[in-house]
């Protein structure tokens, strides 16, 4: 994580990045993925630096405590 555990606030601030990542096209990093899981092929992580890529489709989930847990679609508007 790049802003830690923010509880209650987690899952507003990841929707955030997210549209923020559509709409400026921007990857966000992957931070400390050092070693990243062969078997992931030709799927990249995005470690450590942003990447540049059009975003058509951003899935955000958000896993909470107790079982309050969520799950977001976002795609870009286009008219």
């Amino acid at each position: 994580s790049m802003i830690g555990h923010c509880l209650g606030a987690a899952g507003g601030l990841e929707a955030v990045a997210t549209i923020q990542a559509i709409r400026t096209g921007w990857l966000h990093p992957t931070k400390n993925l050092d070693d990243p899981e062969p078997a992931l092929g030709d799927l990249d992580p995005v470690a450590h630096v942003k990447k540049r890529h059009e975003i058509r489709v951003a899935l955000s989930n958000s896993f909470g405590f107790g079982g309050h847990n969520s799950t977001l679609v976002f795609a870009p508007y286009r008219s």
